[in-house]
């Protein structure tokens, strides 16, 4: 009789815990720099590059500098990351009661009640992630208006604005933590002020664990040793979970970058604003380009590609199950 694995939720909510926890501390310099990246206009920016934006962000705002946010991911990732993966363990689970297997529909509608329920972590996480990591960004180019207004004048270019970059200290840029940009949004537009970009979140979130989660099943199946011994090298899992998660964060990098614009609450000189997501899709494509929607697309696959590698490594050793005093006989039943 086909084996079943039996959903643990405490097992589950840990390994998503410990994973999001660990891969979130190894990744986030470069989502750091994914952020500003995607924030930049056409003709302002600040950075040509990631190595050029962390660099920079390191000669101005300290090492520290690069951790700007990491407190709020850390603090949320966990259940982020716990529900993400024990929903779609749990959805997975219910579609496979009748016939004991999943079809590719059933894997991917999985994945996509999965991203539907991590929004509610995710969309206040992001918000106020993204405030703390565009910060620094904003005091740059604040700091070298006055030589791009010259520029814009003369020339009417649109080079990128490192020469006249000010690598001065970290204090000159205004300090502001999470929980006072909480209490704010709070104050001034309630439970809702946390969800701006909800509709981008969930246009971005769906279709990525639409694709990530059956991808990754099939992946990993590769990796089994035989059909009598179906266990996965734990290498294997990690090469996985990054290529199934490279791939699907590329996919749905537009929708990243819409999410990202529409969530910064703070913008820079002469940055517009956007009502929704089909205003700040056709202001993107009118004023930059299609281009722009790749913003930062190499950065996100950098980032989520070891981040899914370590929680399905974490995932399938059983570190929670381990935790809890389960072992491989138990955790199982047919």
């Amino acid at each position: 009789m086909a084996q079943q694995q039996q959903i643990s939720l405490p097992a589950k909510l840990i390994n998503g815990g410990i994973a999001g926890m660990v891969g979130v501390t190894c990744v986030f310099p470069i989502d750091l720099a994914k952020t500003r990246l995607q924030n930049q206009r056409s003709g302002q920016q600040l950075y040509k590059n990631m190595m050029d934006c962390l660099i920079k962000t390191v000669k101005s705002e300290g090492y520290f500098g690069m951790y700007r946010g990491a407190a709020v991911n850390l603090t949320l990732v966990t259940p982020e990351k716990a529900i993400k993966l024990a929903a779609n363990d749990f959805f997975r689970h219910q579609l496979s009661k009748d016939s004991g297997r999943l079809t590719v529909f059933k894997e991917m509608f999985a994945g996509c009640c999965a991203g539907m329920c991590q929004v509610i972590i995710t969309t206040p996480m992001e918000m106020l992630k993204i405030q703390l990591q565009d910060a620094g960004r904003i005091a740059a180019q604040q700091r070298v208006m006055p030589s791009v207004v010259t520029a814009l004048k003369i020339g009417g270019t649109s080079a990128v604005l490192s020469r006249s970059y000010n690598t001065s200290p970290a204090s000159q840029v205004m300090r502001v933590s999470a929980t006072q940009i909480t209490r704010e949004l709070l104050r001034t537009k309630g439970v809702t002020g946390l969800y701006r970009g909800l509709g981008a979140t969930l246009m971005r979130d769906i279709p990525f664990s639409v694709v990530y989660f059956p991808l990754f099943a099939h992946l990993h199946q590769l990796g089994q040793h035989s059909l009598e011994n179906p266990s996965v090298p734990f290498y294997w899992s990690f090469m996985s979970g990054c290529l199934a998660g490279s791939l699907a964060a590329v996919a749905v990098s537009p929708c990243d970058v819409v999410k990202t614009r529409l969530q910064s609450l703070k913008k820079g000189a002469n940055e517009e604003t956007y009502t929704g997501v089909v205003d700040c899709v056709r202001k993107i494509l009118r004023k930059e380009g299609p281009g722009a929607f790749l913003k930062g697309a190499s950065c996100r696959a950098l980032v989520i590609a070891p981040l899914f590698g370590i929680a399905q490594v974490v995932y399938f050793v059983g570190v929670g199950e381990i935790l809890l005093g389960y072992t491989p006989h138990n955790i199982y039943s047919a």
